[in-house]
């Protein structure tokens, strides 16, 4: 088995396969094999866990190197065009910088940005202006959003697995798909917000805080 060939496998895929089906396999495994997610006390599985992760964060890195590089095929140039929803239209997507590592973006302005699946995890955002921006497929566990202008933004499939979203806007917002397990929602405002199809809920909400939350109908959660 070649180095490569291992890398897929470590992600669970077949040989080939494009950038975004590399990027979708991570935000997966991370999510399952994220130490949070599992007992405390079970240290043989918390060790096991880090390995995991070690693995995959590898493989993901190595992938992306090669699948990112210009001109290598036209998977590469096919991620590089913003991502559209079928169900949710976009104006233009403006320039913006690509955030960097470690960098403090709170207050910065991506008003309409283009951030679909970046991993901004663990990242301060605080105040950020995200309001119409692309978030969808976006890893972001532990994301702190505090305050944030998220309205009208595309968080379809982002993973908010314990995200600070305390008195954030998302009125209006896509959430669709969206992970918000474990997230912090006190005060936040989703007033018109896409969190349904008919009936059917299709946001994940196990152990988030809504606590004075404003629901999509417009009543206050108690």
């Amino acid at each position: 088995m070649s180095e490569m060939e291992r890398y897929y496998r470590v992600l669970e895929l077949e040989p080939g396969a494009t950038l975004e089906e590399v990027n979708q396999a991570y935000k997966d495994l991370v999510f399952v094999w994220h130490p949070d997610r599992l007992p405390k006390d079970n240290i043989r599985l918390q060790q096991k866990a880090q390995e995991k992760l070690k693995a995959i964060n590898e493989a993901r890195d190595k992938l992306r190197s090669i699948k990112d590089k210009p001109h290598t095929n036209h998977y590469s140039t096919a991620y590089q065009q913003p991502t559209k929803s079928s169900s949710y239209s976009y104006q233009s997507q403006s320039k913006y910088q690509a955030p960097q590592p470690n960098q403090d973006l709170s207050g910065q302005n991506f008003c309409r940005a283009n951030l679909s699946n970046r991993d901004l995890s663990g990242r301060n955002l605080s105040y950020a202006n995200l309001s119409g921006a692309n978030l969808s497929d976006t890893f972001m566990h532990k994301v702190i959003l505090r305050g944030a202008d998220l309205s009208e933004a595309n968080l379809f499939r982002a993973n908010l697995l314990l995200a600070d979203l305390r008195e954030a806007n998302l009125r209006s917002a896509n959430l669709i798909g969206a992970d918000l397990s474990g997230a912090d929602l006190r005060g936040a405002d989703l007033t018109g917000a896409r969190i349904r199809s008919g009936d059917r809920l299709l946001v994940k909400l196990i152990g988030a805080n809504l606590a004075g939350a404003i629901m999509p109908d417009g009543a206050v959660h108690h």
